[in-house]
């Protein structure tokens, strides 16, 4: 899959533990060096902030998505590329998702989970098909991923809607999984159009 963008969700915190921050760091750097775009929700705090300044730094192209009612807070980054102030967030999700050819997960919180599982449900629905990565920094995601094949078992979600979920703890495997990524799409009768959403 050409991947010319990516929409990065990650925490407007650092977390506890500076793995975080370093891996946020890094990969701002190796979008960067690979001419790939970063789309993120435009904050110059937590993890948000250290992406884009190593992005930045490294010569690469950062585009913010950030609502007014943030803005308003001052905690809109404004050495971005571009920074784009919408309305609302729920406008905010729409506009990342049509910037982005993928969607790629770091450490974070309810904001973050809210925005990638919405990104997995329409990849579930069919409304998109571009590859979703979770990169698992330091185990971060591991109780997630213990939950997810719970679901699995208990027979709420799909061992095929599961592997729409592209995960590693390495971040150079994540990127080759998500570049070979290959959706597989089935017709479903009366469906979402991705006009429909976003």
């Amino acid at each position: 899959m050409d991947i010319k963008s990516i929409c990065v969700y990650c925490g407007s915190s650092t977390g506890k533990r500076a793995v975080f921050a370093g891996a946020a760091e890094a990969l701002g750097r190796e979008l960067a060096a690979r001419k790939i775009e970063i789309v993120y929700g435009g904050s110059h705090r937590g993890l948000m902030g250290a992406l884009a300044d190593a992005a930045l730094r490294a010569g690469g192209c950062v585009v913010g998505i950030i609502p007014q009612s943030l803005v308003d807070l001052e905690i809109a980054h404004r050495g971005l590329s571009e920074l784009h102030i919408v309305h609302s967030m729920h406008e905010r999700k729409a506009v990342m998702s049509r910037r982005g050819d993928a969607f790629l997960i770091l450490p974070g919180a309810w904001g973050t989970l809210d925005e990638f599982c919405e990104a997995l449900t329409w990849a579930q629905l069919g409304i998109h098909h571009k590859p979703c990565g979770l990169w698992n920094v330091g185990g971060y995601y591991d109780l997630l991923l213990q939950f997810l094949a719970h679901a699995v078992d208990e027979k709420f979600l799909k061992p095929a809607d599961r592997d729409l979920l592209l995960v590693s703890e390495d971040l150079n495997d994540l990127l080759g999984k998500m570049v070979e990524f290959r959706p597989k799409v089935m017709p479903v009768p009366g469906k979402l159009q991705s006009s429909d959403a976003i």
